[in-house]
């Protein structure tokens, strides 16, 4: 029986990939019945179909738990982790299928305001964007939201570059150093700073004030190059992720209202839940985590 499941496997593939070919010729020369062939193939649709259904349920459900930003890559990635062995190429056929997509990233508008500042300010960092291990480099920068009856707020984030994880930030009505450097002294307090930290940042006149040299008077400052914004790329791309995945689906009304949305983003699923290619498909907290479980293992 399991030798005529092969053939049946076989002719199958074989009438699948050349449409000349002769099932029922082939089948007479093996001395397989036509009948039981093309039986075993009803029972086999079947199967596949159940098979494929569920796999789109799973895809579905997998997409909406996401806020539907899981693209292809994520979903196989997960659909794996669940024990269901399924292709990234089928993934998207399904997904294709389906109508759904992950959410586009649209083109970022820069709204900090560059100082005239001295040369003096240096680029450490060197777009290194990957230290190999937690508080080793941190990167902030201001990206603005708009509201429809107070205008815009300022969102300051602060990110450790190890695990992408943001570690503090700051939603203001207005960009004055003090407010937007409110985050930077939050991420502080958060952290046991052992090593010597690098902070970096673009040349914003809130990054280059005395209010912002004292703060950060035992860290190492690190600044992009004028008019260089991938020198900070990776904190620039999250405030790309955070619009995309949940700021520009809601009409935002007030302060309030984007405190809320911020909040529910990044304290519940950004930080914790969202998975990311860069931490092997896990979350920023899972990935610091596993950091530390290997640290005490090996001490």
């Amino acid at each position: 029986m399991r030798v005529t499941l092969i053939f049946y496997e076989l002719v199958r593939d074989a009438a699948e990939n050349d449409k000349s070919f002769s099932v029922a010729g082939v089948l007479r020369k093996l001395g397989i019945s036509t009948s039981g062939y093309y039986n075993w193939r009803k029972r086999c649709e079947s199967h596949s179909k159940a098979r494929k259904k569920r796999i789109m349920d799973e895809i579905k459900t997998i997409h909406k738990a996401s806020h539907m930003v899981y693209g292809a890559p994520k979903i196989t990635h997960v659909l794996n982790e669940k024990g269901i062995a399924v292709s990234q190429r089928t993934v998207s056929v399904y997904m294709r299928e389906m109508g759904i997509k992950a959410r586009y990233i649209q083109p970022r508008t820069r709204t900090t305001i560059n100082s005239d500042f001295s040369s003096t300010l240096h680029n450490l960092l060197k777009r290194e964007f990957n230290p190999e291990h937690p508080n080793a480099v941190w990167c902030t920068d201001i990206t603005h939201i708009w509201t429809a009856d107070e205008g815009f707020v300022y969102l300051t984030c602060v990110m450790d570059l190890y695990s992408r994880k943001i570690v503090a930030w700051e939603l203001s009505r207005t960009m004055e150093a003090e407010e937007v450097l409110r985050s930077v002294r939050k991420a502080k307090e958060r952290r046991d700073l052992e090593d010597v930290l690098v902070l970096h940042s673009d040349r914003g006149a809130q990054f280059v004030c005395g209010k912002y040299q004292e703060l950060t008077a035992d860290i190492k400052t690190s600044y992009s190059r004028k008019g260089n914004p991938w020198d900070n790329a990776c904190i620039e791309s999250f405030h790309a992720l955070i619009k995309r995945e949940c700021l520009k689906h809601h009409r935002i009304q007030n302060y309030e209202e984007a405190y809320q949305l911020v909040f529910e983003y990044i304290e519940t699923f950004y930080n914790t839940v969202r998975i990311h290619s860069h931490c092997d498909y896990r979350s920023p907290n899972d990935y610091e985590k596993q950091y530390e479980l290997q640290k005490s293992l090996f001490n």
